[in-house]
């Protein structure tokens, strides 16, 4: 068993160092094989009539704070945001481009915060994966000398082993969460990149 131990954990840290070597040196806690960008630009995502007179009053009106929260939270389907947006613009008559503008920015502000959120998150995952890559390594050379000791102390070995089989699966387990989440920021610019696109076309 553990031979087997050793050779797990020997490719846990290949595959650790492997991931701290791509990582962009401009972050060093990014984790993702995307690129980070920290912040998504209104210019991106955004071609209508300038927002700077609208700011934060999106929070001011209740209806538009609950249709942001309905149509920011990823569990709802995209086509079905968008059919919201459209029926919410259609029912605003001449206040269509003021009520737009406020949609999109309550929109913007709520999006880049999620994904701010998921983004800080990945980094502290990253940081603990650095935490018990180290772990792995000191386990795994200490296993080694256990191994080659005279006499051999095969308790010793028994309660490392299982040690190191729990914070190895431990990392694996992380490592692939990380690398779904990773997905996340990229479905986010994508839906506020849809639903701005939509909002702009109500407007017309």
């Amino acid at each position: 068993m553990t031979v087997r131990v050793l050779a797990t954990s020997v490719l846990v840290l290949a595959v650790a160092s492997a991931a701290a070597h791509a990582a962009d040196p401009r972050y060093p806690d990014w984790p993702c094989t995307q690129a980070k960008v920290p912040e998504i630009s209104l210019a991106a995502v955004w071609g209508g009539p300038p927002l700077d007179d609208v700011q934060n009053r999106w929070k001011d009106d209740a209806r538009i704070s609950a249709l942001v929260a309905k149509l920011a939270a990823r569990k709802m389907p995209l086509d079905e945001a968008e059919k919201l947006v459209k029926e919410f613009l259609a029912g605003s008559a001449a206040d269509k481009t003021a009520n737009a503008k406020l949609l999109f920015a309550g929109l913007f502000d709520t999006l880049n915060a999620q994904r701010s959120q998921v983004m800080n998150g990945l980094e502290r995952v990253s940081r603990k994966q650095r935490d018990a890559a180290d772990k792995i390594r000191e386990e795994t050379i200490q296993l080694q000398a256990l191994q080659g000791a005279t006499p051999r102390d095969e308790a010793k070995i028994e309660a490392l082993s299982n040690e190191l089989i729990w914070t190895t699966r431990i990392f694996e387990d992380r490592r692939k969460v990380v690398r779904f989440v990773c997905e996340v920021p990229t479905s986010i610019d994508q839906r506020l990149f849809a639903l701005g696109r939509v909002i702009q076309q109500e407007m017309e």
